[in-house]
């Protein structure tokens, strides 16, 4: 069996499907399937080993390989997606509907299902009912379905500048999945908690706050913490900083100032204090002789 992954969204998730009757699809190309919501037509991004699929698991087969006339039918059913919800926006405000905002709309390939993809205010299901059925009076021959998303995934739809700068979101350009995020991650990275430092355009705490917080975590378990007294090649002196991912410690020496180090040119006092004091405390079977400890 051959396996290769499909992905109907430019930034969407990836689903698998049995290409074994098309050998020839390679990554970018373009194939029909049949899928719980219709025919669609989604892009090759990945060949996948049949051996990371679950045995239980069964997959639809690719229908066939897309031609040029279903490239063409593609950029159509896109200009249909925009004016559907474009009709939809006009419709919601007729009917006084408040705090819903119609983010999107996609279509089937075949156009048999139409997907109103709306937020709202506080994230919660609305009563969209008349809107439905308004709707489904001005488009009486495909399926109907009113889904609400979060605001990362609006975010992600809208496109537009980072919070940080970034021509394009990270979200509109690579993520195709959103994890959780919490205000433990910034405190881990050392990063302000400002809302204004933390919080993406969606309103939310910002993805990339994930990116290297294992990496914080796992350094910092290994690097002293801050306040601990350490021997440099400088002298003796208080850890006042660490830089987690370059493994530099920043350590404030009396008379010398705050100098960075490498984890390896720092030992940690207390272990050399505590081994110090054990080579000039005498030991039990010193004082009645026959000790070999080598102490005076």
């Amino acid at each position: 069996m051959q396996v290769v992954g499909l992905r109907f969204q430019k930034i969407g998730k990836i689903y698998h499907f049995d290409s074994t009757d098309f050998p020839e699809l390679a990554s970018g190309d373009y194939a029909i399937v049949e899928t719980k919501r219709g025919t669609q037509l989604g892009q090759v991004v990945q060949q996948v080993d049949p051996k990371d699929i679950p045995p239980k698991k069964k997959l639809k087969p690719i229908q066939r390989q897309a031609s040029a006339r279903d490239l063409l039918l593609r950029q159509a059913i896109s200009k249909k997606e925009l004016e559907a919800t474009i009709a939809c926006r006009a419709k919601a405000s007729e009917l006084g509907i408040q705090g819903v905002k119609i983010v999107a709309s996609e279509y089937s390939f075949d156009g048999s299902h139409l997907v109103f993809l709306y937020s709202t205010e506080d994230d919660t299901k609305v009563n969209l009912k008349n809107l439905r059925k308004v709707m489904i009076r001005s488009f009486p021959r495909v399926r109907l379905e009113f889904r609400l998303i979060g605001p990362r995934d609006v975010a992600k739809i809208l496109g537009g500048m980072g919070a940080c700068g970034l021509e394009t979101r990270c979200c509109s350009q690579f993520l195709t999945e959103f994890s959780p995020i919490s205000i433990k991650m910034a405190k881990a990275q050392g990063i302000s908690l400002d809302p204004s430092e933390i919080t993406g355009m969606c309103g939310r705490l910002r993805c990339c706050l994930i990116y290297e917080y294992e990496q914080y975590v796992t350094a910092r378990k290994e690097l002293p913490k801050r306040g601990k007294r350490v021997i440099s090649p400088k002298g003796e002196g208080k850890v006042v900083d660490i830089l987690p991912l370059t493994e530099m410690i920043v350590v404030d020496i009396p008379d010398e100032g705050r100098i960075q180090f490498m984890r390896h040119e720092l030992e940690p006092w207390d272990e050399l204090e505590a081994l110090r004091r054990k080579s000039e405390s005498p030991c039990d079977r010193h004082e009645g002789g026959g000790c070999d400890c080598g102490r005076a």
